[in-house]
């Protein structure tokens, strides 16, 4: 005996042993055709390389390892993701595998291959791995793989895709413009809600009362905007939103017409000019009398076409109207909704009652019909 002690326990050495870890790719790599690669078998593969290897594939974290000159690839599970339905890409060179997207990263490669630890953030790159382009987002770092001598043999890519979590940043950048502009636009609104209403006003009470109805029916505005991420809202929605500050009865409104999605930059005009003519029965109008009625009904054309959008509003068996004597905030929102709309809206105070009229062209305002 010469006192040494065997630890083997008699087992002979598996020379693949440093391919293990979790997942299948281990196997897929120790039962790949390494010889018909520049790598050759892995039992021959550099210690730098066998060891990078064992690294990699004991990672949970996406991987890849490009080497020698070639830029001959393999990977772990984590990678697979990242590859997507890419054919048989084990073994293959790296700038094959990602040959939509070697002009972006062929200079990131080579500067790994110099020596250098390459970082990139949320980098963009337009790739194919199923089967059409698409544009993606990845965070990853080059760094550098040394020999025994130190020499540079290759690299191992460490990434994550960041794809949507910059469609996510993006779209909340847009969000936050698209907020700024309504906010701007609503404060605009209220400021000259505010200017008409206590210009115009007879005494504070009343224009207490009237700048809390109209802001009301902004609110209501608003409110059916926010159901669709504020792209349309329900033309029903619309006015009644514009009637709700005044609660008339139920028996006292009409509305007809088919189902129809306003556009937003449309919704607040519209329920700012039903909110003043719904003021204005309940003043002087149909509403000021349990007799009268209101009938809304609307008929929009086909979509996109030159065909009318059409609402009217016609009031009967109130008192008998006369028009104004001065123009007030009902005058400037007609002319609001004729330059919003991009057709023609009308008044006619008619003995027997109140008749508005607004009328465009469809392929002017987009309305959307579900009929």
């Amino acid at each position: 005996m010469n006192g040494q002690v065997d630890t083997s326990g008699g087992e002979e050495a598996d020379p693949l042993g440093f391919l293990q870890g979790p997942g299948q790719m281990a196997d897929a790599i120790r039962r790949h055709d390494w010889s018909a690669t520049p790598l050759g078998p892995p039992e021959g593969w550099p210690s730098a390389l066998k060891t990078a290897a064992g690294i990699m594939l004991a990672s949970r974290f996406p991987k890849a390892i490009v080497w020698g000159p070639s830029l001959t690839t393999l990977y772990n599970d984590a990678f697979l993701p990242i590859l997507g339905h890419k054919p048989a890409p084990l073994g293959k060179p790296f700038s094959e595998i990602w040959a939509e997207a070697w002009d972006d990263i062929s200079e990131l490669q080579q500067r790994a291959y110099a020596g250098e630890s390459v970082f990139i953030e949320d980098f963009p790159l337009l790739v194919n791995r199923l089967g059409v382009p698409e544009q993606t987002y990845f965070t990853f770092c080059y760094s550098p793989i040394r020999d025994e001598r130190g020499r540079v043999a290759g690299m191992l890519d460490t990434v994550i895709e960041s794809t949507t979590k910059v469609q996510a940043q993006q779209q909340l950048e847009v969000a936050n413009k698209e907020l700024e502009h309504r906010i701007r636009n609503t404060l605009g609104i209220v400021g000259g809600i505010a200017h008409q209403t206590f210009r115009s006003a007879t005494s504070l009470p009343e224009a207490r009362t009237q700048f809390t109805a109209r802001l009301s029916a902004l609110a209501g505005a608003h409110s059916a905007l926010l159901r669709t991420q504020w792209e349309t809202a329900p033309i029903e929605s619309i006015v009644r939103g514009g009637l709700s500050p005044y609660h008339p009865p139920a028996s006292q409104i009409h509305m007809t017409g088919e189902a129809l999605d306003i556009p937003a930059r449309l919704a607040q005009p519209l329920t700012l000019a039903i909110n003043e003519l719904a003021a204005n029965a309940l003043k002087y109008g149909a509403l000021s009398t349990p007799e009268g009625t209101v009938r809304v009904w609307w008929h929009a054309g086909q979509p996109g076409s030159s065909e009318p959008f059409e609402l009217n509003w016609e009031e009967s068996g109130g008192p008998q109207v006369a028009a104004p004597s001065r123009k007030g905030f009902g005058t400037q929102l007609v002319r609001l909704l004729a330059t919003e709309f991009g057709g023609e809206a009308n008044v006619d105070y008619a003995p027997g009652g109140i008749r508005f009229q607004l009328r465009a062209p469809m392929n002017r305002i987009g309305i959307v019909s579900h009929a």
